[in-house]
């Protein structure tokens, strides 16, 4: 054969590897690729892990994490700029707008189950969290059976209302359950005295209460509803190329030291917009998560002995 020819069909076979690959692009990497766009869905209120500064720019513990899966998107597809857009979502929202495209990745606060598993895929766990409530400390509150009776409110679309609903029914409580369409205007039914008890996850209720007007003034009962639960962020549901890329992200972040020192900036020092500091030292279930991690719904997988 001619060295030409040689030469030639190297270059043709090449050029179909190249198109090869190119094809096996599916899903949401590939979508990214022809658009040159990710779309990040964030939450406007979920201090400190998605939530707006002054300047209206959504910033947080998980926007930080998703960001770092930016990067590794982009280096995965081997692309100079990938324009990052930016979407609120709501409690209510979130899953729909997932599954219809509108956004790649979702960047808050949103509790890990097996039933949403049957709609979306969560990357590893980024917070472990347990559903309790907040109440003025002169409603002289005790416990959940305290809430007969009264309006309670939680967040539309949240975990957090469900289990609720199920207390109230299991416990013959005969509450008032008030949706809310985000954690700010749940927080402040109970500020104004709308509700007598806000049930949300707790570290969310801690960050209201530190930046409300008098942290004093409240509490956050030591009754649960639940045992403590994985916050994950989320993505579309049987793509397994961009789970694959999304997951060793976050699995690098976590395992390198990274997410620990995440964690000390949202967690542990003075955050924007007000200084405040929630003081929440990381959990040793949420160090073990971080050494080895895990997207599992499953809040006894959790444990550590």
């Amino acid at each position: 054969m001619k060295r030409l020819d040689i030469v030639a069909l190297a270059v043709a076979a090449a050029f179909c590897a190249g198109s090869a690959r190119a094809e096996e692009l599916t899903g949401t990497l590939k979508n990214i690729k022809d658009t040159g766009t990710i779309t990040l869905g964030y939450r406007e209120s979920s201090i400190p892990f998605s939530y707006l500064d002054d300047n209206q720019k959504p910033i947080g513990f998980a926007m930080d994490i998703c960001y770092r899966i930016v990067d590794a998107v982009k280096k995965d597809l081997k692309l100079d700029k990938l324009d990052v857009k930016l979407e609120p979502v709501t409690s209510s929202n979130r899953i729909p707008l997932l599954a219809n495209g509108t956004i790649d990745l979702e960047c808050g606060s949103t509790t890990n189950n097996a039933e949403r598993q049957k709609q979306v895929a969560f990357t590893y766990t980024h917070f472990l969290t347990a559903s309790r409530y907040v109440f003025k400390k002169s409603s002289n509150l005790k416990s959940i059976d305290d809430l007969k009776g009264k309006s309670v409110v939680s967040t539309a679309g949240t975990t957090n209302i469900k289990q609720l609903t199920e207390a109230n029914a299991a416990r013959k409580l005969g509450a008032n359950i008030i949706p809310a369409k985000d954690h700010a205007e749940a927080f402040l039914m109970v500020e104004t005295d709308r509700a007598v008890a806000f049930v949300m996850d707790d570290i969310l209720l801690a960050s209201l209460v530190a930046s409300s007007k008098d942290p004093a003034s409240y509490a956050i009962s030591k009754d649960a509803f639940s045992t403590p639960e994985p916050y994950g962020i989320m993505l579309r549901k049987d793509d397994p190329a961009f789970k694959k890329v999304v997951d060793a992200a976050v699995a690098a972040v976590y395992t390198s030291g990274e997410g620990e020192k995440l964690y000390d900036k949202w967690f542990m020092s003075k955050i924007p917009p007000k200084g405040l500091n929630l003081n929440t030292p990381m959990s040793p279930e949420l160090k073990a998560e971080f050494a080895k991690p895990s997207d599992s719904p499953d809040p006894a997988s959790y444990r550590v002995e």
